[in-house]
């Protein structure tokens, strides 16, 4: 019932939503007055959460950095970043894909001995379907030797990742030193989970950032779709940290 939960939740949070509800509101009230109140509000809201410069300042100082180099003896890949092409039955990657593809690049570079990929199904009606299954078929595709690669395939989400990975890494390496590799503005609320959960003390590797640290005149006054995109992200992790802060 809560995974359901948080489905629903995930659409409410969304600044476009807020934005037709008063538009419909403005189109459903008789009053000229309310509906010009409710019209100026969704105005308000789109160019608000639509500026670029303002989401991008805003998420630029809530990203993680990079650690200090090291070497690991396990980088964990939190899952989110792929899903099934049912057109050849074969992984495709998706905006967070630069999660595996920088564990591959630190694992060439020998700063990782083993990727373990933590993911099962996030889906709410095909739960067949693993993530962490199909991503292991393309480590192997490339070139990555079995025992290089290590999977957790029943986790739904970060609190989970975080309990079966590191259950899993003490059977085999209590004392590995441990790198989580995710996506930058996820860090935060992956920190606060694994950290309380983990006996040693664990780095945190950041990808795909999700905007630039730079701006050009136009990021001030053109409206970008994607700037609410950014916002909905930004409102899921805030929600779900307050929420792990409680129940991690």
């Amino acid at each position: 019932m809560i995974f359901i939960l948080s489905k629903i939740l995930l659409f409410l949070i969304k600044p476009i939503v807020w934005i037709f509800v008063l538009l419909f509101f403005a189109i459903a009230s008789k009053q000229p007055k309310r509906r010009k109140r409710y019209l100026l509000s969704a105005l308000i809201i789109f160019f608000f959460f639509s500026n670029d410069f303002i989401v991008g300042k805003i998420i630029n100082s809530y990203e993680a950095g990079y650690p200090k180099a090291d070497k690991f003896d396990v980088g964990i890949v939190l899952g989110g970043f792929s899903g099934l092409n049912k057109r050849n039955n074969e992984i495709a990657f998706n905006w967070a894909g630069d999660r595996l593809f920088q564990a591959i690049a630190l694992y060439k570079k020998g700063q990782i001995k083993q990727i373990l990929l933590s993911s099962g199904s996030a889906n709410l009606k095909d739960q067949q379907v693993k993530e962490a299954d199909l991503a292991i078929q393309y480590l192997k595709l490339i070139g990555i030797p079995d025992a290089a690669i290590l999977i957790e395939n029943q986790s739904r989400n970060t609190i989970e990742n975080a309990r079966y990975s590191l259950a899993l890494i003490a059977k085999s390496n209590p004392k590995a030193k441990i790198l989580v590799i995710t996506s930058a503005w996820h860090i935060p609320r992956a920190k606060l989970i694994f950290d309380k959960q983990a006996k040693q003390k664990i780095e945190y590797y950041p990808t795909n950032f999700s905007r630039d640290t730079e701006f050009d005149i136009s990021d001030f006054i053109i409206p970008d779709a994607s700037a609410l995109g950014t916002w909905e992200l930004l409102f899921k992790e805030w929600i779900g940290l307050a929420v792990d802060r409680i129940r991690a």
